[in-house]
């Protein structure tokens, strides 16, 4: 058995399209889920997640990489962060996002409720 194990996420092991203006790849590979996320201009997750999943603001802890786009992350403390494409990043529990601008996002996360 060779160490080396390959997926792709143009057929991914699950897919998401659930929620609006987003759609979510997951692949497993190592033994861990990686996630690849694409999101439209104009999402929000306060106005295209929050109605689906009935909590006041994101209860997932996210860590990834943003190849495209940019995002703003605003925290139930009010501190506010925007990343962009080429930023890792690291979000606890506990905010809003919404895409910023009018180019689509594309990030992968590790970890997290979307990673696992």
């Amino acid at each position: 058995m060779s160490g080396i194990e390959v997926k792709s996420f143009s057929s991914p092991d699950e897919e998401f399209t659930q929620f609006n203006n987003a759609n979510m790849k997951h692949v497993n590979v190592g033994g861990q889920r990686l996630v690849k996320i694409d999101l439209k201009p104009g999402w929000k997750w306060s106005t295209d997640v929050k109605p689906q999943v009935g909590t006041e603001s994101c209860q997932a802890k996210h860590l990834g990489i943003i190849v495209s786009g940019t995002v703003c992350a605003k925290h139930n403390d009010g501190s506010e962060f925007t990343y962009k494409s080429g930023d890792a990043y690291s979000i606890e529990p506990g905010h809003d996002a919404w895409v910023v601008g009018n180019d689509p996002v594309i990030a992968y996360e590790f970890g997290g409720i979307w990673g696992e």
